[in-house]
């Protein structure tokens, strides 16, 4: 449905996007997450023609739209906060979508859209008296107004607080699976991504890291930097001093390790990769010292140190500090610069 290929763009000496590539299908939301400046606003404003590339191509089913004005694209775009008129009502707020090229019969568009988002009844009020959900509500119909074959979504939950973001992205993910759109979703937040997105495009510095599933990034990323930003990341530095076929054997805090990874070379410096709940505690090769522990609720974060290694642990049990413990990792990632194994 949407294919952004090649796309660029400075502004002065910054480079906001560079060489950006990647495909939504129909009915697919895919999220582009990355920290603030990361250029992910910038691409969204790339893709609905409200900024223009200086290199690069906007498709959308096929037809290459990137001279096209925003208008002609028939892609909504939900704001941060939602950007709802306070003057206006629901009703007037829908209606104001249909401006640009909608030739039918508005009172019967907007009834109807309203009943998409199950907001029937609702027309007379003004954004005040309205809940955050229904708010969103609002946004998606009046982006869905015109006959929008896509939604663009900036952050739309980043100002809520994290119980309502977990309720409204709940919402948010049924109304566009009910509706069978294709979403593209920018977000900062990492956990936000995860359980909304079909897929997900980790951002750096303007350029794309890694796309794949949510279970894709967060389980096999593809570098240090998409391990660290997803998530609770260990990550320690080793060196190869053995390859044998597809393993690698590595030093790492007096230990020698076998990890599966084919490419690497002997002497090379390496990073080795591990998620807090990839561990069991008891027995293992590994002595670890107990800094402090944060209780979570369903379970414990165990800060630690194993010789000079900082290691984050996520166990079912309390422990005190200063004590020591033993685990063994249930499985080891080698990460490079350029490549993961």
């Amino acid at each position: 449905m949407l294919e952004a290929r090649g796309l660029s763009k400075r502004f002065g000496s910054v480079v906001a996007v560079e060489n950006l590539s990647f495909c939504v299908a129909e009915g697919e939301i895919f999220a582009l997450l990355g920290p603030s400046g990361c250029g992910k606003t910038t691409a969204l404003r790339l893709i609905a023609g409200l900024v223009r590339p200086d290199r690069g191509r906007v498709f959308l089913a096929g037809q290459d739209v990137t001279s096209w004005p925003p208008e002609r694209r028939k892609m909504g775009f939900v704001f941060q906060n939602y950007a709802l008129f306070p003057h206006l009502s629901v009703a007037a707020n829908v209606a104001y979508g249909l401006r640009f090229g909608w030739r039918g019969d508005r009172k019967k568009r907007v009834g109807e859209l309203l009943e998409l988002v199950n907001l029937v009844g609702y027309e007379k009020r003004r954004p005040h008296e309205l809940s955050e959900g229904q708010k969103q509500r609002v946004a998606l119909a009046r982006a869905l107004a015109p006959g929008a074959r896509i939604l663009l979504l900036d952050e739309p939950l980043s100002a809520l607080d994290a119980a309502l973001r977990k309720e409204l992205r709940a919402e948010l993910r049924g109304l566009l699976q009910g509706l069978n759109i294709a979403a593209v979703h920018v977000t900062h937040d990492q956990e936000e991504a995860l359980a909304l997105a079909d897929r997900v495009g980790v951002m750096r510095e303007g350029t794309l890291e890694q796309v794949g599933t949510p279970h894709e990034v967060y389980r096999q990323p593809a570098s240090v930097f998409v391990a660290s930003f997803l998530g609770r990341a260990n990550l320690w530095p080793a060196r190869v001093i053995e390859v044998d076929g597809q393993n690698a054997w590595v030093e790492v805090a007096g230990t020698t390790l076998s990890v599966a990874c084919a490419g690497v070379e002997v002497g090379q410096e390496v990073v080795l990769f591990f998620r807090p709940e990839d561990v069991e505690v008891g027995s293992g090769p590994f002595e670890a010292e107990v800094t402090h522990v944060e209780y979570l609720g369903d379970r414990w974060e165990v800060h630690t140190h194993v010789q000079d290694l900082a290691v984050v642990l996520l166990i079912d049990r309390p422990c005190a500090p200063r004590t020591t413990l033993n685990f063994h990792v249930h499985k080891f990632q080698i990460l490079g610069p350029d490549y993961a194994c």
